[in-house]
């Protein structure tokens, strides 16, 4: 298993575990669900009271998104408003471009070429303007477990289906 880290907060992000797909040399996207935790009903053979039989085990549960939970990754605002810490793009677009920055000095430390660093730069943009820009009210965003605003914000978008065509 590879687990894939942040290069400037050093948090653990992904792993190959889940199904990457690499977008334009720049992203990984990854299909993500959400899922019940908690309230795991472990059968021991005996036969329950009648006082344990009517008590149910589903206020102890909690849906999350299995990513960012496998991550340990934090929502940026207040998940019970909903409320996100970048309320706009250009305050989103000025953390971005903080991190970028940190990338590009890394990829360098690291021997990149300037191309590559080029490349990087040339996919980013055209990410940013093609996938986040206009979908940027859609997203919820996360940061790694060290909650290093600095490091990279992982996005999340909800994507719903309706297909009635499916078999």
């Amino acid at each position: 298993m590879i687990i894939f880290k942040d290069m400037v907060s050093g948090d653990e992000i992904i792993s190959d575990t889940w199904n990457l797909k690499e977008i334009d040399d720049v992203v990984y996207e990854v299909d993500c669900k959400k899922v019940t935790k908690g309230a795991e009903n472990f059968d021991t053979g005996a036969n329950p009271s009648a006082e344990e039989a009517e008590e149910g085990v589903e206020e102890n549960t909690k849906t999350v998104i299995d990513v960012v939970d496998a991550f340990r990754l934090n929502f940026l605002g207040d998940e019970a408003s909903g409320t996100r810490l970048f309320g706009s793009k250009k305050d989103y677009q000025a953390q971005l471009k903080t991190y970028l920055k940190k990338v590009v000095a890394k990829m360098k430390e690291n021997g990149a070429s300037e191309e590559d660093i080029k490349a990087f730069q040339t996919g980013t943009t055209g990410y940013y303007s093609k996938v986040i820009a206009p979908n940027f009210k859609d997203f919820d965003f996360y940061v790694g477990e060290s909650m290093d605003t600095d490091g990279m914000c992982v996005i999340s978008l909800f994507r719903s289906l309706f297909n009635r065509g499916v078999q």
